[in-house]
C-alpha cells in the first residue's frame, strides 16, 4: 500500500513537472512566435483594392477598370443566404468559437499523420478568421510556424473586432476565380447579377469556390464543379437554413455561367470609355484609377451614341463600298472541320450584327457561307455550327476595286467569291425585314473618320464616335486625329469680321486675287471650289453660303490674321495660329472636339464652354471629388425647407468669347448655309440647323460641323493616312460629310420640336435684298430675306466693295504691290484648293 502511495506521488510529481515543462514550453513558443507578428490593428482602417466603374448619364455600365476586380459591401447589404452558404462551406461554427475551432484542428492532425509521407497537401481547418489572418497579414507557405502565428492572429483579431467585421472583410476579400475578388465581383462575373438576386444553387456555387477556384472552373471542370456546389447546398439543409423542397430544386438546376468577360454594357461606346479612363488617370493616377474605386457618372446618352455609331458607319461603309470590292481578308482551307480553323482568326468584336464567315461553296446563284463559331467560357470553340447563304442581291454591290474588270457590276456570285474566301457578311433585308437565312457581303472599309456630339450649353459630349471599330484600332479619331477643317473654320473668320464693323450685309468682291508670298516662294492664286468662275460683289451671306475662297481671303487680308488668330484661341480651334492667308481657308490641323467645342460657342450666344465627359466622380466612400458644372447655385442650400422665397438662382460666370449679337448673325448665316447653300442635304431634318461643310485640298478630308438649339455635332471623313477621297462634287463635304450629318440629326430630333434659334436683346431684324444685302423698298417682297443687325449697323441703301478688280480683270492689286512677308500677311504653298 505504501509503495502504491509512493508510485502515485511520484508519477503526480512527474506529471506536474511534464505539465509545467509543457506550459512552459507552449508560452515560449507563444512568446517566439508573437514577436514578429503584423500588426493587426491596420485592419480597422483597410482600404481593399476596388475597381472604378464608369456609368453612362442614364446609370448604364459603361465600363470597368481594376487589377483584381472587386466591388466592396458592406456586411449590411450581404442577404442571410449567401452569408450561410459561406458559413456551411468554410466555417458553420463561427459565430461560437473565438477563433479557432479545435475540433476541426483535431482532425486535420490525425489526417496529417495518416497522409505523412505521402506527399499530399495537409488538410486544412482554418476558421474564417484564421483565413482574414493569413490572407491580409500572412503568406500562404505551408508550414506549422505559418500556422500558429495564424491562430494566435486569430484569437487576436476575434478579440479587437466583432464577428460581423470579420466576415465583411473575409467576403470582400477572398479571390473566387475569373478575376473576381470579393462576393459583389464574383456574382457579377459568374451571373451578371447583384448578390441579393443570387439563387440558392448560385450562392452555393460562389461558397465552393474559395479553396479552389481554379479546380472548379464552370466549364473546365463542370461535374467537380457541380459536385462541390451540391455539398454546400447540403450543409445548408444539413444545418436548417434552407428547407428540403429548396435543396432538392437547387442540386437540379444546372451550372448556368455568363461569360462576362469585361463591364462595358454599353454598345458602341469603347472609344468614349477610354478616354475617360484617359481622362481619369491624368487626373488620379494609376492607383485611384484601378484600385479607388471610383464612380464616374459620364455623360455619354446610350441612345444618342447608337444613333451617332449606326449613321457614321454607314457613311464610311456606303462611301467604301461605291470604290468597289477588295476581296477577300485572307483564305482558309476548308477541309476538315472549317470551324475550328475559323474561330483561330482574330475577328472584331464590336461591329455587330457584322459576322466572319468563310465560303463553303460557291455557283452563279449563290454561295453558302460558314459563321465563325462562338467560344465556350472556359476557351473551347463551341461544337454548333451556322451557315447561310449570300445571293446575287447580297453581293450586287461588289463592283472589282482593282485589275481589268475594275468598276464592272457582277452578274454571277462566283465572280466575287470563292471556297476558302473569309469575309464579314450580315443579314439582307429587303423592304426593311431581314430575308431568313440570307446574308449580305461587307467589307471592312478603309475610310475612317470620327463624330463628335454635344450639348452647345453645357459642353457635355453626348456621344462619340473614334473610328469604325475600337476592336480594330484604339486610336481615337475624334480627339487624337489632327486634320485640316477646310471651310468648316471660315465661320471663325466671319465671326472675327462681324465682331469688327462689318454686318451680314458687308458687300466683299469675289474675284482672282494674287498674293506674293516672299522670299521666291511666287505669287499664290487663291481659286474658289468653282475654279475660274467668280460673282463679283458679293454679301456676306452669300459669300459663306457658296464658301467662297476668295471672299474669305479678303477678310483676313483687311482684318488682320493675328486678329483671326486671336478668335481661334478663343475658340480653342487652334493654339496657335501663323500668320499665313492660307489659315483662314482652314489649312491649319485641330480636332473634331476642337471644332464641336467651337460651334458650340456660336449656338449658345458665345459662352465659353469646355468640353467633357465627365459630369461627376465620387470616391469609394461616395464623396464627390470632380464635377463639371461648377456654377453657383444661390438659394439651392436654404435651411428649413420652403418658406415661401424666391427660387434658387444658377449663377453663370463663364467667359463671354463672342458678343452674342455676334455669335447670333453667324449663326443665320450658317442657317443660310444648311438652306440653300453647300449643306442642303441637312435641310431634310426639317428642324432649325446651322453648319458649315469642309472640304481639304485635294480633297483629303469632308467635314460638316452644324449645330441646333439643342445639339452640336462635328463630323470628319478621311483615310488615316491622308490620300483623294476622289474628285469633284463627290468628294465634298456637303457629299460625304453632311449626309451623314443629315441622317444622325433626323434620329437625334426626331421627338424634338422646331424651335428657331434665340434672338438676343439688340439684335434688329430688317429685310433686304438678298443678292444685294440693300435694305428692301416699300412693297418689295420678291429675293429678300429678314436679316440680322446690331444696334447702328442700318443695311445700306448703296455699297461699296472691298477688293476692287484692276484693269486686267484680276482682282485685288498687282502682285508687286501686296503685302511683304515682313508684314506678316504671306501664304503657305500648295493650300489653293481649300473650300
Amino acid at each position: 500500500m505504501r509503495l502504491l502511495v509512493r508510485f502515485m506521488g511520484f508519477l503526480f510529481a512527474a506529471g506536474t513537472v511534464v505539465f509545467l515543462v509543457g506550459v512552459g514550453a507552449v508560452a515560449g513558443l507563444i512568446w517566439h512566435f508573437s514577436k514578429d507578428l503584423p500588426d493587426y490593428s491596420q485592419l480597422q482602417d483597410y482600404e481593399p483594392p476596388v475597381m472604378t466603374r464608369v456609368h453612362a448619364v442614364d446609370g448604364s455600365l459603361l465600363g470597368e477598370y481594376a487589377k483584381e476586380r472587386r466591388l466592396y459591401l458592406p456586411i449590411q447589404a450581404v442577404p442571410k443566404l449567401v452569408i450561410n452558404a459561406f458559413l456551411a462551406a468554410e466555417d458553420k461554427n463561427f459565430y461560437e468559437h473565438g477563433g479557432i475551432d479545435y475540433t476541426g484542428m483535431a482532425r486535420a492532425g490525425l489526417v496529417y499523420i495518416q497522409n505523412y509521407g505521402s506527399n499530399r497537401r495537409p488538410q486544412g481547418a482554418s476558421t474564417i478568421t484564421q483565413q482574414v489572418a493569413k490572407n491580409f497579414l500572412l503568406t500562404n507557405e505551408v508550414s506549422f510556424a505559418r500556422k500558429i502565428k495564424e491562430a494566435l492572429l486569430a484569437m487576436r483579431i476575434e478579440k479587437t473586432y466583432s464577428k460581423d467585421k470579420i466576415l465583411e472583410l473575409y467576403l470582400n476579400e477572398i479571390y473566387l476565380g475569373l478575376g473576381a475578388y470579393g462576393i459583389a465581383a464574383a456574382s457579377l462575373v459568374y451571373f451578371d447579377k447583384s448578390v441579393n438576386e443570387l439563387t440558392v444553387a448560385e450562392a452555393s456555387y460562389l461558397a465552393a469556390l474559395p479553396k479552389m477556384p481554379a479546380t472548379l472552373h464552370p466549364v473546365r471542370n463542370r461535374d467537380r464543379a457541380i459536385e462541390r456546389r451540391n455539398y454546400v447546398i447540403d450543409r445548408l439543409q444539413e444545418n436548417g437554413w434552407i428547407k428540403q423542397a429548396d435543396a432538392d430544386k437547387a442540386r437540379k438546376e444546372p451550372l448556368a455561367v455568363t461569360n462576362r468577360s469585361n463591364g462595358a454594357h454599353t454598345f458602341a461606346g469603347e472609344y468614349f470609355a477610354e478616354e475617360v479612363r484617359r481622362d481619369i488617370f491624368e487626373r488620379y493616377g494609376e492607383k485611384k484609377l484601378y484600385e479607388g474605386g471610383l464612380s464616374v457618372r459620364t455623360t455619354l446618352d446610350p441612345k444618342i451614341q447608337v444613333m451617332a455609331r449606326k449613321t457614321m458607319v454607314a457613311g464610311l461603309v456606303n462611301y467604301d463600298e461605291q470604290q468597289g470590292y477588295r476581296g477577300a481578308m485572307s483564305k482558309l482551307d476548308i477541309s476538315g472541320d472549317w470551324g475550328v480553323k475559323l474561330a483561330e482568326i482574330k475577328s472584331l468584336s464590336d461591329i455587330s450584327p457584322w459576322r466572319m464567315a468563310v465560303v463553303l461553296e460557291t455557283s452563279d446563284q449563290s454561295a453558302r457561307i460558314g459563321f465563325q463559331p462562338s467560344r465556350e467560357l472556359g476557351g473551347a470553340v463551341s461544337k454548333q455550327r451556322e451557315t447561310g447563304l449570300i445571293t446575287l442581291d447580297g453581293i450586287k454591290w461588289a463592283r472589282a476595286a482593282t485589275g481589268p474588270a475594275r468598276g464592272r457590276a457582277a452578274t454571277a456570285v462566283s465572280q466575287v467569291l470563292q471556297p476558302g474566301d473569309v469575309i464579314y457578311a450580315d443579314p439582307l433585308y429587303k423592304d426593311g425585314n431581314p430575308v431568313e437565312g440570307q446574308y449580305r457581303l461587307r467589307q471592312i472599309p478603309e475610310v475612317s473618320g470620327a463624330m463628335v456630339v454635344m450639348d452647345p450649353w453645357t459642353g457635355r459630349v453626348l456621344a462619340m464616335v473614334g473610328g469604325f471599330s475600337f476592336d480594330q484600332s484604339q486610336f481615337n479619331r475624334a480627339t487624337q486625329a489632327y486634320r485640316q477643317p477646310g471651310s468648316s473654320f471660315k465661320p471663325i473668320v466671319y465671326s472675327a469680321a462681324l465682331d469688327n464693323g462689318y454686318t451680314p450685309s458687308t458687300v466683299v468682291l469675289d474675284a482672282p486675287i494674287e498674293i506674293d508670298q516672299g522670299q521666291g516662294a511666287g505669287v499664290w492664286r487663291p481659286e474658289n471650289f468653282s475654279s475660274g468662275k467668280f460673282q463679283g460683289p458679293v454679301t456676306l451671306r452669300n459669300a459663306l453660303r457658296q464658301s467662297l475662297n476668295t471672299v474669305t481671303v479678303r477678310l483676313a487680308q483687311d482684318i488682320g490674321m493675328p486678329l483671326i488668330g486671336e478668335y481661334a484661341r478663343r475658340f480653342g480651334v487652334y493654339d496657335e495660329l501663323p500668320n499665313y492667308l492660307s489659315y483662314a481657308l482652314g489649312a491649319g490641323e485641330t480636332t473634331a472636339m476642337r471644332m464641336v467645342t467651337a460651334y458650340s460657342m456660336l449656338a449658345n450666344g458665345g459662352r465659353r464652354v469646355k468640353p467633357t465627359l465627365i459630369d461627376r466622380i465620387q470616391d469609394r466612400y461616395g464623396r464627390t471629388i470632380f464635377k463639371h458644372d461648377q456654377r453657383e447655385c444661390r438659394g439651392c442650400d436654404a435651411p428649413g425647407g420652403w418658406k415661401n422665397q424666391n427660387e434658387p438662382q444658377l449663377i453663370d460666370r463663364r467667359e463671354q468669347v463672342l458678343d452674342s449679337m455676334t455669335a447670333y448673325q453667324i449663326t443665320e448665316l450658317m442657317e443660310g448655309v444648311v438652306q440653300a447653300g453647300t449643306a442642303t442635304v441637312v435641310k431634310e431634318v426639317g428642324k432649325p440647323i446651322a453648319g458649315k461643310t469642309g472640304t481639304t485640298n485635294e480633297a483629303k478630308d469632308a467635314w460638316f460641323v452644324g449645330f441646333s438649339p439643342d445639339v452640336a455635332v462635328a463630323i470628319y471623313m478621311g483615310y488615316d493616312k491622308p490620300r483623294a477621297l476622289g474628285k469633284g462634287n463627290a468628294a465634298t463635304g456637303g457629299h460625304l460629310a453632311a449626309p451623314i450629318a443629315r441622317d444622325f440629326l433626323k434620329l437625334a430630333l426626331a421627338d424634338k420640336p422646331a424651335v428657331p434659334f434665340k434672338v438676343p436683346a439688340g439684335i434688329k431684324l430688317v429685310r433686304v435684298v438678298a443678292k444685294t444685302g440693300m435694305r428692301a423698298g416699300p412693297g418689295e417682297t420678291g429675293g429678300t430675306i429678314l436679316e440680322a443687325f446690331k444696334p447702328g449697323t442700318a443695311p445700306p441703301d448703296n455699297y461699296s466693295v472691298i477688293g476692287v478688280a484692276d484693269a486686267d480683270g484680276r482682282g485685288g492689286v498687282p502682285a508687286s504691290q501686296q503685302q511683304q512677308p515682313d508684314s506678316g500677311f504671306f501664304m503657305r504653298p500648295g493650300t489653293g484648293g481649300l473650300y
